[in-house]
């Protein structure tokens, strides 16, 4: 990306942050964001549709053609083939341009509104793309009196809402382009980082920053230029699934982008994330629901490449369900995570659904690599049976909503040696206004690191499975990699000497403060 784009990008951000906060007013930030989400949506899928129509027409000889321009009546034809393509359907009249148009004009604009993304909703029922579609706009409440006490008021918030994200630079003379989708898909990521560090715990709870994000995809394709399928059991809002569109190219995921997510806010937040990263409907399957006790796509794993940052220590049934312990995924280890502290369960089950060619990497909290119990057992199955390949200790303080140094373990079941490779990268990163972010190099530096698989001093060591076995599977780094002294050298001469001025200089003062109280006596 050249400077050039970057100064645009900023500005942009500067811009999109602008309206957000002008435009919010009473309404709860964190609220709020489902309507700025929701409206660069609309807008989104109005503008790809109309160019996908036109580019259709146009290589069909219809230079002119302009899909906006067409009444709805026009328009019905190709609604058959256009949603057996896309997904989704929007007649002419409502597209977000023309609407926008006439917005201020229509006094039943929530209305107009509501209908509108039902419409679209509805364009997709009894077809492939349904799943994919219902429910979408759900979180984007046009009748909320959150919006304002009044119709009205309501309506003339919606207004500004409609121009605001209508006068976003996103494309280029209003041309839709490759640009244009970059510009969106990284307009909605700002949006989301932006939120989650204004939400603080329950913002974190749905959004990875990008850098770990973009690591996490690139250690479990590292070396490969394509994988059959991507996998995330807690997708969030959907970023580390994302990254493997940025790392490998949309088209090298080669059957789609799976995930699973138990909020339902933030599972229509993935699925919008999806589209406006111009992945369409058949190339990817995110579920709602609980990933350890009701897991979706039972039929799609093994998966070749998993990523995920499950939720830290959260309750789950674990032994308080009684078929759990017998569930193929946790079964092997013989004992279940507890009921409090179910991170090793989403560890379980990732390790069940990777693919024996396949790479895992999973944010983990650092609890998990020492603590004793059920865990430590977990751990003792997951190293006796030569599936972890390394751990890696991340800075502190780069999530949002936790200033915890969290750790990154790295599952395969096809090793190249009975050892685990610990890195200690909690240096690696610079601060960038109130949380730690990991820059490219920083990244690079942990990738050279595991790709290398050798001894570094202070950074990295490669140790033996019998050496982790008499550490009672203790798989913290500070235990096997030693930390650097970046203390100054003591200079002893120098501090004898200092010494013995203080001491002169105590005596001296002692002497004028018994002077002192004579004096006093007197």
């Amino acid at each position: 990306m050249n400077q050039h784009t970057d100064v645009e990008r900023a500005e942009l951000h500067k811009i999109i942050w602008r309206i957000a906060n002008d435009l919010r007013g009473s309404v709860d930030g964190w609220d709020f964001k489902s309507y700025v989400l929701g409206m660069l949506f609309y807008r989104f899928i109005s503008e790809n549709l109309t160019d996908y129509l036109n580019e259709q027409e146009y290589r069909a000889g219809e230079l002119d053609f302009d899909y906006a321009s067409l009444t709805d009546e026009e328009a019905e034809v190709a609604r058959s083939t256009t949603v057996d393509e896309k997904g989704f359907y929007i007649l002419p009249s409502e597209l977000f341009v023309n609407l926008r148009g006439r917005a201020r004009h229509d006094f039943n604009l929530n209305e107009t509104l509501s209908r509108i993304f039902r419409n679209i909703e509805g364009s997709a029922i009894g077809t492939d793309s349904e799943s994919d579609m219902k429910g979408l706009f759900d979180d984007l409440d046009v009748n909320s009196s959150k919006l304002g006490p009044t119709v009205g008021k309501r309506n003339e918030k919606l207004v500004k809402l409609l121009d605001a994200i209508g006068d976003l630079p996103l494309s280029k003379k209003g041309k839709f382009s490759h640009n244009t989708i970059d510009l969106f898909g990284d307009a909605y990521e700002y949006l989301m980082m932006m939120y989650a560090s204004a939400a603080g715990k329950s913002g974190g709870e749905f959004f990875t920053p990008q850098e770990v994000s973009e690591l996490l995809a690139r250690i479990t394709v590292f070396g490969k230029t394509e994988v059959n399928k991507v996998y995330d059991p807690a997708c969030g809002s959907g970023s580390l699934l994302l990254k493997f569109a940025k790392v490998l190219g949309k088209d090298n995921v080669r059957q789609g982008f799976f995930g699973q997510e138990i909020n339902l806010t933030t599972y229509n937040l993935c699925r919008i994330n999806m589209f406006l990263h111009d992945i369409n409907f058949e190339k990817f399957e995110i579920a709602l629901g609980d990933t350890l006790t009701d897991p979706s796509h039972i039929d799609d794993e093994p998966f070749e490449a998993i990523v995920s940052n499950p939720p830290y220590s959260i309750k789950w049934e674990g032994k308080n369900n009684p078929l759990l312990i017998n569930d193929p995924r946790y079964a092997p280890a013989g004992v279940l995570a507890p009921p409090s502290k179910a991170d090793l369960a989403f560890t379980m089950h990732i390790l069940s659904w990777l693919a024996v060619n396949g790479t895992a990497a999973i944010v983990e909290f650092p609890g998990v690599l020492y603590r004793g119990g059920a865990e430590q057992k977990i751990r003792q199955y997951l190293i006796d049976n030569n599936f972890v390949d390394t751990v890696i200790q991340l800075p502190q303080d780069l999530f949002f909503g936790t200033g915890i140094a969290t750790c990154i373990i790295v599952l395969k079941k096809s090793k190249i040696d009975n050892a685990v490779l610990f890195i200690d990268a909690s240096a690696e990163f610079v601060r960038s206004g109130n949380k730690n972010k990991l820059l490219q190099e920083h990244q690079q530096k942990i990738l050279d690191i595991f790709a290398t698989r050798q001894d570094l001093e202070y950074c990295a060591r490669l140790v033996d499975h019998n050496e982790i076995v008499e550490s009672d599977y203790n798989l913290a780094v500070s235990s096997y990699v030693e930390e650097e002294d970046t203390r100054e050298p003591v200079d002893i001469h120098a501090l004898n000497t200092e010494i013995d001025i203080i001491v002169v200089r105590q005596s001296e003062l002692r002497t004028k403060i018994d002077a002192i109280v004579v004096d006093l006596e007197g």
